[in-house]
C-alpha cells in the first residue's frame, strides 16, 4: 500500500525476522518437549497440562506475519494483519457508520493507526501482527507478552465478570476469562470509541464486545477463534480464526516503538519510510 502502511509494515517484518538478525539470550533448550523416537521434538504431542489438569497454554508463539500456520480446514475465515475480514464471504457487515469511519481511514493512508504512533494497536492487531508472543498461565491469569513494542495483556481466569462500575476505557478493554472443558473462552469489553482491527482502519468501537476461544489441539499448535460484535460499527458479529506455532529454543527480544521513530514525521512531509 502506501506510505503509512508500509511503514507498519517494515515494523512487522522487522519483528518477524528479529530472532534471524540478532541474540540476547544464548540459546537454551525449552524444558519438557516431547520426543519422537528419533529425538525430534514431537509437535503433534498433545498438549501440556497443569496440575489441575487444565490445558497449559505456557509458552513462546507466532502467528500471522509473512508465513502464518496453515488454515484448519473446519475453522472460521483466516484473520490477516491488513485486512482482519479479507477471507470472510462478502467482507465484513458494516453498519453505514462502520462503513464510514473505514473508507475515511483508508483515504487517509491508514496514517492514525495506532502502531504508526506507538500507540496500543489493540489485541486483535496483536494477535494477527507477526511478531513473536509469550504466554504465562497461572491459575488466576494468562498473562500475554507481546514483542511487538513490548506490549502486554492480562486475561483474568479467577472467577471474575467484567467490570460494571463505570471503569475507564482502555485499548485492550478488560478481559475475563472462563474453561469450556479444555477451550478458554474469553470476554474483552470496555475499549475506548477509536479502536483498529487491522492495518486498513476496520473500526472497534466503545460499544464493541471480543470472545476469544483458545485451544490447543497439541503441543505445538494454538487456534484461537475472534468473534467481534459491536452493533455501532457491524451489522452482525462475525468469526475469524488466528492460528499459532510454538517457538522452541527462544526468547522474547527487546522492541522500543518510539526509539529512532520517525514514521509519523516523514509520513506527515509525504516522504516514504527508511
Amino acid at each position: 500500500m502506501r506510505a503509512v502502511v508500509q511503514a507498519m509494515c517494515v515494523l512487522t517484518v522487522l519483528a518477524a525476522w528479529a530472532p534471524s538478525l540478532s541474540a540476547q539470550w544464548p540459546k537454551r533448550p525449552t524444558p519438557n518437549v516431547p520426543k519422537t523416537a528419533s529425538g525430534e521434538p514431537n509437535l503433534a504431542a498433545p498438549p501440556p497440562r497443569t496440575a489441575d489438569g487444565k490445558v497449559d497454554f505456557s509458552g513462546l508463539w507466532r502467528g500471522g506475519g509473512q508465513n502464518p500456520p496453515e488454515p484448519s480446514p473446519d475453522g472460521p475465515p483466516m484473520a490477516t494483519f491488513r485486512d482482519v475480514g479479507a477471507n470472510i464471504k462478502g467482507g465484513l457487515p458494516f453498519t453505514d457508520y462502520g462503513r464510514q469511519v473505514a473508507k475515511m481511514r483508508i483515504a487517509n493512508n491508514s496514517k492514525d493507526n495506532p502502531e504508526a504512533h506507538c500507540l496500543p494497536m489493540g489485541i486483535v492487531q496483536l494477535h494477527t501482527q507477526g511478531a513473536p508472543k509469550k504466554y504465562v498461565q497461572t491459575p488466576t491469569e494468562l498473562i500475554v507478552l507481546f514483542e511487538a513494542s513490548a506490549e502486554r495483556r492480562e486475561i483474568f481466569i479467577d472467577g471474575r465478570g467484567l467490570p460494571n462500575d463505570d471503569p475507564q476505557p482502555w485499548y485492550y478493554g478488560y478481559s475475563a476469562g472462563k474453561w469450556e472443558g479444555d477451550t478458554l473462552v474469553v470476554e474483552t469489553g470496555i475499549f475506548r470509541d477509536d479502536g483498529w482491527l487491522d492495518i486498513i482502519g476496520s473500526p472497534l468501537t466503545d460499544m464493541g464486545k471480543v470472545v476469544e476461544r483458545f485451544r490447543r489441539p497439541n503441543f505445538g499448535r494454538t487456534e484461537i477463534d475472534i468473534t467481534v460484535e459491536d452493533k455501532k460499527a457491524y451489522t452482525a458479529p462475525f468469526t475469524v480464526r488466528q492460528n499459532q506455532r510454538l517457538m522452541l529454543d527462544e526468547e522474547l527480544l527487546e522492541f522500543v516503538c518510539l526509539e529512532n521513530q520517525r514514521f509519523g514525521t516523514e509520513l506527515q512531509n509525504g516522504l516514504p519510510p527508511k
